[in-house]
């Protein structure tokens, strides 16, 4: 027997028309690319994603066209997402910290028709734009609605093109599992892999996060406002371009400043209570307002994800400045698939215990299943001491990559971490599986050290990587960057990681760098560093 419910398909356009109904007057503010504070509301933006929508179209936009957008956090891209996804073509977001040949790869790879710039992008789009022959327009994203002179051939105004149309436009209905948004992985490890997120997946995915035990904390009437530090080509602002509107909260745009006197100045004047970024943009903020003896008291959560926060950064964050440090796992073939809040019973326990919850990478979310195997693909218990390689699988878990396969395994995918699973439901992220160091055939975590490295009070960043040793093969590198104006030795550092791991985890050698290679996703790249150590061998006792 089949139910008799209505059969209506899940729209990314039904997000920003319940949010202009329920809560059209709720603000979202961006600080635009020249530095100026641009203000509107989700009624606004609804009827300029129809304008935007109608004016594609006139362009010659169809479904399943590619629409690239190289741009910052600012009001107009989050118009790209509803305005070109809505009407059935594809928004392609694009990572404009890639290296030049990555950009030309994925824009010609995902074939995108147009590309969306604004003023901080356009000199990279009017450098690569040679190499890029699929391309038949440019469309340049300003409250102004002159554009600069530019070699990009036909550079539009999007104001313009926005002005020349009356928002007089029904979102069509189709398939939900449609294209919506494609996404590049980081190309870290060999060329980026396009993953196609769907229509479907990203509504699921919105309304998981939206769940009330993601980040907690939420008190029914309060006003909540959001912003995304992590930029919208990185899993779409860590998916907050749906959720905000979803939820009706109050959404902040920082641009492309993330500059901590910037951030600070954003997050104060506009009163945010939850913002999301990488570790690295945590301790930078954190080491400035310890600097200016400034605080955030409007902000009471940050969420954190990409790398694991060193525990000196939560102590900081909960202890001197009471904001709630919720982290959680995802990447960019799994959005929204653990929930950042600790397991029923946790809250009152003692800062320690709490702490060691926090530093996991959050508990497993509804529609996702993980699990973890050994080298050999045997499935391993979640009893929170066996490790192994973690597998993921769920209507929000990439199954294949645009023009190719996702490496999967018996319809799991491959996600490229090691992991614990506990049997309550949470994920300790050992390492990556290329990053875990592998000494005598044992398995040491690069990110556990890095993390215990992090806690002396003279280390700034650390990264960890394996080293050749001519009896255990490979033995840990641990690689520092002082704090500036501070220092400390070689040896005072392993003194100090001593009673904190197994002997055998110990670096045997620790170098001294100015400042460590990053990849455009903001995770230290440390393939550039295993390139610059590649000839150091590890000869400490055997």
């Amino acid at each position: 027997m089949r139910g008799l419910m209505m059969d209506e398909p899940l729209m990314i356009s039904s997000l920003l028309e319940h949010a202009a109904a329920a809560h059209g007057s709720t603000e979202i503010v961006a600080r635009t690319p020249e530095g100026g504070i641009h203000r509107t509301t989700y009624g606004a933006a609804l009827r300029r994603s129809k304008q935007l929508a109608q004016a594609m179209i006139d362009l010659g936009m169809r479904p399943g066209d590619r629409v690239g957008s190289l741009a910052w956090n600012t009001h107009h891209h989050l118009e790209l997402f509803y305005g070109i996804s809505g009407t059935g073509a594809v928004l392609h977001t694009i990572n404009p910290r890639l290296f030049d040949e990555h950009l030309v790869y994925i824009v010609n790879h995902a074939e995108d028709r147009w590309i969306c710039v604004d003023a901080a992008t356009l000199p990279i789009a009017e450098r690569l734009a040679p190499q890029l022959p699929g391309v038949q327009g440019w469309i340049y994203m300003s409250v102004d609605p002159e554009v600069p002179r530019s070699s990009l051939p036909g550079l539009t105004s999007y104001e313009r093109l926005l002005a020349a149309q009356d928002g007089a436009y029904e979102w069509p209905s189709f398939d939900e599992r449609q294209a919506s948004v494609i996404c590049y992985t980081s190309g870290t490890t060999g060329q980026p892999k396009g993953v196609v997120n769907t229509h479907r997946s990203t509504l699921l995915s919105a309304l998981v996060m939206s769940t009330a035990d993601m980040i907690g904390g939420y008190r029914s009437g309060a006003r909540e406002t959001y912003m995304p530090i992590a930029p919208l080509f990185h899993g779409n602002g860590w998916q907050m371009v749906y959720t905000a509107p979803l939820s009706g909260h109050k959404l902040v745009m920082p641009g492309r400043n993330f500059e901590p006197d910037k951030l600070h100045e954003i997050l104060s004047q506009e009163g945010v209570t939850v913002a999301a970024g990488v570790p690295t943009i945590w301790l930078t903020l954190v080491d400035y307002m310890d600097q200016k003896g400034l605080a955030l008291p409007s902000l009471r959560a940050a969420l954190v994800a990409g790398t694991k926060p060193p525990r000196s950064l939560i102590e900081a964050m909960e202890g001197r400045y009471g904001i709630e440090v919720a982290q959680c796992w995802g990447m960019t073939e799994a959005l929204g698939v653990t929930r950042c809040t600790m397991p029923p019973g946790a809250a009152d326990a003692p800062f320690d215990e709490r702490v060691g919850h926090k530093l996991r990478q959050g508990r497993v979310a509804f529609t996702t299943k993980l699990r973890i195997v050994d080298d050999e693909g045997k499935v391993l218990p979640r009893d929170g001491e066996a490790f192994g390689h973690l597998q993921a699988r769920g209507p929000m878990i990439a199954g294949g990559y645009l023009k190719q396969d996702a490496p999967t395994m018996d319809g799991w995918l491959q996600t490229g971490d090691v992991a614990r699973l506990f049997p309550d439901g949470t994920v300790e992220i050992v390492d990556r599986s290329k990053d875990v160091i592998k000494s005598g055939g044992e398995w040491i975590s690069s990110a556990a050290v890095e993390n215990a490295a992090m806690g002396h009070p003279a280390v700034a960043q650390a990264a960890v990587i394996g080293i050749a040793h001519p009896r255990w093969q490979e033995r840990p590198l641990l690689v520092v960057v002082r704090r500036p104006g501070k220092d400390v030795t070689a040896e005072e550092l392993i003194e100090f990681l001593r009673p904190q791991m197994a002997s055998w985890w110990l670096p045997d050698d620790v170098a001294f760098i100015d400042q460590l290679p990053m990849t455009a996703t903001g995770k230290i790249h440390k393939v550039s560093l295993r390139e610059r150590f590649k000839d150091m061998v590890s000869v400490a006792a055997e």
